[in-house]
C-alpha cells in the first residue's frame, strides 16, 4: 500500500472522493458513526460445486490443502474488486475511496481456552487469484502460528504493559490521530479493522453464523461472518426435496457507501462466484457476467 498523498485531503490508505452526489456527501455529515449505520444481511450458500471443485484441487495431494475458507476469501476479494463502492469508508465526514483490497482474520495460535490469537492480513492485487491467495493465506496462518508477533499486536502489548494512566491517555490520542488518518503505520499494519473486510470463520469452532457489529476505529466497512457446514433440504422444480451442503453467511456492511440496489448486484455477484467456484481461478479483476 503506498503511504505517499497524492493531494491535499488524501490519506495514505485512501484518496478523498471530491466529486459524490449530495446526498451522499451531506450522509457523511449528518450519520458520522459506521456504527450507528449498519445493514446486515443474510445468505445460504449452496456447497455442491465447491465441494467438487476442491475435491479437484486437493486430487494432486498439496501439503496445503485447499479449502472453503480460502474459496470464500478470494470470492470476497474478488467481487470487492469488481464493486469498488464497497471498497470505500467514511472517516471524519469524508467519503475515501481505498487505495487497494484487502483481507483480515483472527488466527487462533491454539485450539485451546488459553489459546493465544494472533492477526493476519491479506493485500491482495488485481492479477491475484484462488492459487496466490491461498499461498498468502498459507504464509499469514503459518506466521501467525509460529512464536513471531504482528506489529499490531506488538504495539498493543506496549500499550498494555505501560502504566494505565499513561496508556489509556495514549489511546486516546491514537484514537484522534485513527479519526485522521495519521496513526503509526507499523501500528495498524496488521489491524483487521483497517481491512476492506474482515472476515471470521465461525464454522472452525462449530458456530452458525449471525451478525457481527462495524467498529468507529479504523476504515473497515464490511465484516463477514462464515457460519458451520450444515445439510439443508433444497427445494427442486418439480416441488421434491433434496438435501444440500449448505454453509451460511452473515455480511454486516456500512449502509451509507452505496443504495440497496448496488448492494443486492452485489450479494448476487458473491453468490455467482461461490457457486461458480472455477471463476476464482482468474484474475481477480477480470469481469464476470452474473
Amino acid at each position: 500500500m503506498s503511504r505517499k498523498r497524492e493531494h491535499f485531503g488524501d490519506r495514505p490508505d485512501g484518496v478523498l472522493l471530491r466529486d459524490l452526489d449530495s446526498l451522499h456527501y451531506i450522509t457523511g455529515i449528518i450519520y458520522p458513526n459506521r456504527c450507528d449505520n449498519e445493514a446486515f444481511i443474510s445468505e445460504t450458500i449452496d456447497l455442491t460445486n465447491i465441494n467438487k471443485f476442491l475435491e479437484k484441487k486437493n486430487s494432486g495431494d498439496p501439503v496445503y490443502k485447499y479449502n472453503l475458507f480460502q474459496i470464500i476469501v478470494t470470492a470476497v476479494l474478488k467481487t470487492i474488486t469488481l464493486r469498488p463502492k464497497m471498497n470505500r469508508f467514511i472517516v471524519n465526514g469524508n467519503f475515501y475511496q481505498r487505495k487497494e483490497v484487502s483481507a483480515s482474520f483472527v488466527v487462533k495460535k491454539e485450539f485451546d481456552d488459553k489459546g493465544g490469537e494472533a492477526l493476519a492480513f491479506i493485500h491482495s492485487k488485481g492479477d491475484d487469484n484462488l492459487d496466490s491467495i491461498h499461498q498468502s493465506i498459507y504464509d499469514q496462518v503459518s506466521f501467525c502460528r509460529s512464536d513471531s508477533v504482528d506489529s499490531s499486536t506488538e504495539s498493543m502489548d506496549i500499550l498494555n504493559r505501560i502504566p494505565r494512566v499513561i496508556s489509556k491517555n495514549a489511546v486516546k490520542f491514537i484514537m484522534f490521530l485513527d479519526k485522521h488518518g495519521r496513526v503509526p503505520h507499523d501500528m495498524i499494519a496488521t489491524d483487521p479493522y483497517y481491512s476492506s473486510v474482515v472476515l471470521s470463520n465461525l464454522g472452525s469452532i462449530k458456530l452458525k453464523s449471525g451478525y457481527h457489529h462495524l467498529t468507529n476505529w479504523g476504515t473497515c466497512s464490511v465484516i463477514c461472518l462464515i457460519g458451520e457446514v450444515k445439510e439443508t433440504p433444497v427445494f427442486q422444480s418439480d416441488g421434491s426435496v433434496e438435501m444440500k451442503p449448505t454453509v451460511d453467511l452473515g455480511i454486516t456492511l456500512d449502509e451509507r457507501l452505496a443504495d440497496g440496489y448496488y448492494y443486492s448486484k452485489t450479494v448476487r455477484l458473491l453468490k455467482h462466484l461461490l457457486e461458480n467456484p472455477e471463476l476464482l481461478e482468474l484474475p481477480l479483476n477480470e469481469e464476470t457476467e452474473y
